[in-house]
């Protein structure tokens, strides 16, 4: 053979074998980019809570001090750590917002449960007051089931009275997973009446939400007045504006605020934060009473999906009073994503979407 023809093939074949080599370090990387990450659950008794961890990072915790009339997941962080949840008034920060103070982490409950508002419930709400709302008492951890792609979290609840009078049972599956640039929480809550008729109001205050940081919210140029179903005002004041990136946008294609009050299977609320893209993503479920939700999307950080509540949201043309008779059960399902960097499109949440609403 011609040794040119021979030096020839032999450097095309060391090219070949470079090229192949670095295609498959390339499939490597972005496959252990996506591998789903090992979920661990560190309960804390005395702290009446639960760190949940993803990749040996502290995503979020289960907090159930009755004194916060709600269990909550809080903070909610990113896989660097970002912190895309209002620290007030758990863990208040410099510069943001504070009011609200029954807003904080991710949270489920509705605004009227038997003439009862188990929404607004917090520290802030005076002692002669507090015979008008309810609470969630935080009753057992069921099991925990830890997992290298996915943990289980089953935890019970009461949902009483100001007298402790039991309305509903509830019973909530959480699943968590993640890899190295999302993490996400699945919730399974079946609500079941007691020893009376339950009856869900409509309300625009419900159902499955979270508070997020100043960051993520939408700049805003002037003061608002925000009145709940009992006819409170809460004033939210204009702030500095700098550093605040956040935008909504809908499945239906709807963007800003113009998200708030309308049907959608999922909703993207995005932004930066520390220099990095971060968004926070989440959906219904086709069983959900309801279903598709109306969203509860305000620009200054509330962030929530509403089933239960039509008629305000469609100017009086919808009305749903969701009713359970004594022993029946409703179950609602929700699921929200954390995204860092890599900020979802259309197409990509509707792909997660069509997961979430095949799986069970």
């Amino acid at each position: 053979m011609n040794t040119n023809v021979f030096s020839l093939i032999s450097f095309t074949g060391k090219n070949y074998i470079k090229q192949t080599l670095a295609g498959c370090m390339s499939l490597f990387i972005v496959s252990a980019a996506f591998a789903q990450q090992s979920v661990k659950f560190t309960p804390k008794p005395a702290e009446k809570k639960i760190d949940i961890t993803i990749g040996g990072k502290l995503f979020t915790s289960y907090i159930y001090i009755d004194s916060l009339d709600k269990p909550v997941l809080f903070p909610v962080l990113t896989p660097s750590g970002i912190a895309v949840t209002r620290g007030f008034p758990l863990a208040p920060r410099s510069g943001e917002r504070t009011d609200h103070p029954h807003h904080f982490g991710i949270w489920f409950n509705y605004g009227d449960v038997n003439g009862l508002d188990f929404w607004n419930n917090s520290y802030a709400i005076k002692e002669a007051d507090k015979p008008h709302y309810g609470s969630i008492h935080h009753q057992q951890i069921v099991s925990m089931k830890e997992g290298k792609k996915r943990g289980e979290l089953v935890v019970t609840a009461n949902w009483v009275d100001y007298k402790g009078n039991i309305l509903l049972k509830e019973l909530t599956r959480m699943v968590f997973s993640g890899d190295a640039g999302s993490r996400s929480v699945e919730r399974t809550t079946t609500l079941t009446a007691q020893n009376t008729r339950v009856e869900f109001k409509d309300s625009k205050e419900g159902m499955f939400g979270i508070r997020v940081c100043r960051e993520l919210e939408m700049p805003s140029n002037k003061a608002e007045i925000f009145t709940d179903a009992s006819g409170i005002p809460t004033k939210v004041p204009v702030l500095n504006n700098e550093g605040v990136t956040g935008n909504y946008l809908t499945s239906e294609g709807r963007t800003g605020e113009d998200a708030w009050g309308t049907r959608a299977k999922w909703v993207l609320l995005h932004g930066t934060k520390a220099g990095r893209p971060v968004s926070i993503s989440m959906f219904d479920y086709p069983a959900n009473p309801g279903y598709p939700s109306y969203w509860h999307a305000r620009g200054y950080g509330l962030f929530a999906a509403n089933p239960l509540g039509q008629e305000i949201f469609s100017n009086g043309k919808e009305k749903l009073d969701f009713t359970l008779p004594p022993g029946a059960s409703a179950t609602f399902r929700f699921k929200l994503v954390v995204n860092e960097d890599n900020v979802p499109d259309a197409a990509a949440l509707n792909k997660t979407a069509a997961q979430f609403e095949a799986s069970r």
